[in-house]
Parts: C-alpha cells; structure tokens; sequence
C-alpha cells in the first residue's frame, strides 16, 4: 500500500515540476516576442496551478507520515518530496517575477539584444529537468552532475550584470529597464540554485548520503 502511494506522490511532484518548466520556457518567449498573453499566463498558473498543487503535495506528505510510519528509504523518499514541494513552488514564483518583468520590459526600448538572456534561461531549465530526470530514475551520479554544472548558470548570469552595469553608467534612461533584466537573470540563477537542491535531495534518496554544503568535486 504504502508503495502505490509514493507513486502517486512522486507523479503529483512530475506534475509540478513539468508545469513550472513549461512556465519559465513561457515567461522567456513571452519576454523576447513581446507577448502579454503568455506573460499573463505563467502569472495565472501560478496561482490556480503550482500553488494548490504544493499545498495537495504537502497533505499528502502528511497524511502519509501519520498513517503508514514509512521507514528508512521511503521515509526519506517522503521527507524529500515535501522539500521538493517547497523549491518547486519557489521557482514558480521566479518565474512570475520573470514574467513581471518582462510585462514591464515589453513596452520599452531594448536595452540590448536578447542573445545570453535566452541561453540562459535555456542552461536553467536544462538544469531543472535535469534534476528531475535525475530524481525519477533515482540517478545520483547524473544528480551530482547537475550539482557541477551550476557555475555555468552563475557564470552567464554575473556577465549579463556587467554589461547591464555598463549600459547603466552610459545611459541613465536605461537604468529602470536594466533593473528589471538584472532581476529576470537573478530569477534564473536562483532557479538554478533551487534545481540544484533537487539535485542534492535525489542524492540522499538514492544513497542515504547529504552532499548540502559539500564540494561536489570530491564526492
């Protein structure tokens, strides 16, 4: 009994996580084709999708403690799941801010050409679904894997910052519209970072072992 129900756990959290990934690939194109409709959509679904659905999770989550005690490997496979739950409704909630942004950002002048934004973006939701994947197959050496690649993400994410920097300080008109671009990017990597606590939490599914804090290169 107690397995059916990790599984119709586990396909509640995909369900999420596939929605929330579709969200930012939404909030992105809405950005560079200048399209409200799909801007005002990702804003939509997060709230008559992604947060009912992380309340749903986490009863579940609960309801399942208190009535099947789940041991060892189920009990973290529960306990990670609800953390899940958590990051998930956390990067849906970046990718409202993101399309907020761009409903700003859609009316205005370019600042500059959308080139490393979208590559971005692309790197983050590579990220996300990486550790998903990761977490269905129960795959912890491809987990640690997204773990390393993080620094892509941070690294794309700082040089857009400074050529924003550098537009700022030539152009004050830019300022408010680079604000809001800084802010899609610090979105994205935040997202990145959260899909990395993914990464971390199949890890400790599949292994019993807590990577959080740990240099990945020696694990």
């Amino acid at each position: 009994m107690i397995t059916a129900k990790i599984i119709d756990l586990k396909k509640s959290i995909l369900f999420q996580a596939a929605t929330i990934e579709k969200m930012i690939g939404k909030a992105i194109k809405g950005l560079v084709e200048k399209n409200r409709k799909l801007l005002n959509e990702v804003i939509e679904e997060d709230e008559e999708l992604v947060n009912k659905y992380d309340i749903s999770i986490d009863e579940k989550c609960v309801a399942l403690l208190a009535l099947y005690h789940p041991e060892a490997k189920d009990l973290r496979t529960v306990i990670t799941i609800s953390k899940m739950g958590i990051d998930l409704e956390r990067i849906g909630d970046s990718a409202v801010n993101i399309a907020e942004s761009a409903l700003y950002l859609i009316s205005k002048p370019a600042v500059k050409p959308f080139k490393t934004l979208p590559k971005l973006a692309d790197e983050t939701i590579k990220m996300l679904d990486g550790s998903i994947n990761a977490f269905v197959n129960e795959d912890a050496e491809s987990a640690i894997e997204i773990c390393r690649s993080d620094y892509i993400v941070n690294e794309m994410r700082d040089q857009i910052i400074r050529e924003l920097i550098t537009y700022m300080a030539t152009d004050p008109h830019a300022i408010e519209r680079s604000i809001h671009l800084i802010r899609i990017s610090d979105n994205l990597e935040r997202v990145a970072d959260l899909s990395t606590n993914i990464a971390e939490d199949t890890v400790y599914i599949a292994t019993g072992k807590i990577i959080k804090h740990s240099s990945y290169d020696d694990i």
